[in-house]
């Protein structure tokens, strides 16, 4: 597991596209509605469901940027943001979990701490 040994820290600092510091642990699944994201309720299902809680296990945040039939564009922040193993889990993980409900659909995952302009953590 990644992460702090500090039991006060609130997590690793997430900048927002406005240059303001966004905490991602401030908010939690139960949080975040759904039908506030656009996309396909289909892809959105699954990344509150599966993807977002594996991720989240690991000490990331994943955000979602775009989800639709053509393409899915997730953000990874927290201890995701620039880890080296972010592809091997877009290969492993993400990607064919998405093409269970969105075969032809192109999956790009960045990580990073600055979260994309327009994108929606799940």
């Amino acid at each position: 597991m990644h992460g702090t040994s500090d039991p006060d820290a609130t997590g690793p600092q997430v900048i927002g596209a406005n240059g303001h510091d966004l905490n991602p642990l401030a908010t939690t699944l139960a949080d975040v509605d759904p039908a506030t994201i656009d996309g396909d309720p289909a892809i959105i299902k699954l990344c509150r469901d599966v993807l977002s809680p594996l991720v989240a296990a690991d000490g990331g945040v994943m955000f979602v940027v775009k989800a639709n039939a053509e393409e899915v564009h997730l953000h990874l922040t927290g201890t995701c943001a620039g880890c080296p193993g972010a592809s091997q889990t877009r290969d492993g993980v993400i990607a064919p979990a998405i093409r269970t409900v969105a075969a032809k659909a192109r999956v790009v995952v960045t990580t990073g701490p600055r979260v994309p302009d327009g994108a929606k953590r799940i």
